[in-house]
């Protein structure tokens, strides 16, 4: 395909895509056609996700070896039919993109934002968070594995609270925890909540898991980063691409998988073509993070 630009029909809609072979992930001969042609077959699970959320473009134009940059403002070149969300800052505002329907997620891709990164609260209610989200990242030699050994461990600490929580990979290296919501609630309870949670896990599993941010005492272990329950923060989105040197996504799991990659000492990485499959079996497992309706419990009742 050449380098000029063309057009794509999506459900009624011209959408000018550019540059299609380009490489975006070499190792994998990846190329800007296949980030658009992924996106465009995973989108019926990865739009609830993104819809009526803020959202924060990563981009990379020239591939997952080049600079990237994260991009808050919408493009002013932005189609008329690319929606935005406004959010007052300290000094003026910020307009967001919000990615609500398939041609505005091929407008995205074309731009070589290869990762989607959401806020946990929805544009309509910015002060309320949808979920609690527990990012987990080991300290080499920990691993992914170590990683669902604690979220195992988190997985226990939620159900005795009477939580259903959700796993999923990061796509990188680590593990992510969801916890829905849905109710009424303020960031300050849920970060005051997933910190006492990490806390609590760090003084049972004190060899295992570490809840403060400092680099150096990782080593070994797995940092349960809760400070993603921020309404300054963003986390990257369930079914999204990951900028590595091949295209793993973010992938949404079963218990039973996380259970079972413990058991089997089977790292969990999943490629977008597997994720494509898997939804096809499987569904969207992160469906129940977006209806799901829990209260959040007060914090005497963590560690009892």
């Amino acid at each position: 395909m050449s380098q000029k630009q063309s057009q794509l029909e999506v459900n009624g809609v011209q959408v000018p895509v550019s540059n299609l072979d380009k490489m975006m992930y070499p190792e994998a001969k990846f190329t800007k056609s296949d980030v658009i042609q992924y996106y465009i077959h995973i989108a019926e699970c990865l739009l609830p996700h993104l819809q009526a959320r803020a959202l924060t473009l990563k981009r990379y134009p020239d591939g997952v070896k080049g600079f990237f940059f994260y991009e808050k403002e919408c493009p002013e070149h932005r189609p008329k039919w690319v929606k935005t969300t406004q959010v007052a800052k300290s000094e003026g505002h910020i307009n967001y993109c919000v990615i609500g329907d398939l041609p505005s997620l091929v407008w995205a891709a074309n731009l070589a934002n290869l990762e989607f990164h959401t806020f946990l609260h929805r544009k309509t209610a910015i002060k309320r968070p949808a979920a609690l989200a527990f990012d987990l990242d080991p300290g080499e030699p920990a691993d992914i594995l170590t990683c669902c050994k604690v979220g195992l461990l988190l997985k226990e600490c939620f159900d005795s609270l009477g939580l259903q929580s959700f796993p999923k990979t990061s796509g990188s290296k680590g593990l992510q925890v969801y916890v829905p919501l849905n109710t009424a609630v303020t960031y300050e309870r849920t970060k005051a909540f997933a910190r006492a949670v990490a806390q609590a896990l760090e003084n049972q599993y004190p060899d295992l898991v570490v809840s403060n941010m400092l680099k150096r005492l990782r080593k070994g272990k797995v940092l349960v980063d809760w400070s993603q329950n921020d309404d300054h923060k963003t986390t990257v989105c369930a079914y999204s691409l990951r900028a590595k040197d091949h295209p793993t996504v973010s992938t949404p799991l079963t218990w039973d998988e996380v259970a079972a990659a413990v058991r089997r000492k089977k790292k969990l990485s999943f490629e977008a073509g597997e994720v494509l499959a898997r939804v096809k079996k499987l569904g969207d497992l992160f469906a129940p993070v977006l209806t799901l309706k829990q209260k959040l419990p007060l914090l005497k009742q963590i560690g009892r």
